[in-house]
């Protein structure tokens, strides 16, 4: 998968918040990527860890919740890997693929 189509789809789940965090975690994946082209298939994980973490840095609330339980935030799993997916932080159980989180 390429850093666009990654990028597209940590976007989607995201529903347009945090451009410029995603921007710039693009950007440092795109040159991630750069040095470990194998490393493809990771880049929608690690995108959405990567702004994940941005955003719990700077204790922001509208981070996605859980569309199942709506008050517990979603995480990333797993932590490297392929084919990444949401999780709920209550249950632990698997929400959605990234890129496929519903509105």
């Amino acid at each position: 998968m390429t850093i666009e189509r990654a990028r597209a789809a940590v976007g989607h789940d995201l529903h347009g918040y945090w451009p410029v965090l995603l921007d710039e975690a693009a950007a440092y994946r795109a040159w991630w990527l750069e040095q470990w082209p194998d490393g493809t298939a990771y880049a929608p994980g690690l995108l959405a860890q990567d702004v994940q973490e941005a955003v719990h840095a700077r204790a922001d609330p509208l981070w996605p919740l859980c569309p199942t339980c709506r008050d517990h935030a979603l995480f990333v799993e797993p932590d490297l890997g392929e084919d990444s997916f949401w999780v709920c932080h209550r249950t632990g159980l698997p929400v959605a693929e990234i890129g496929r989180l519903p509105g």
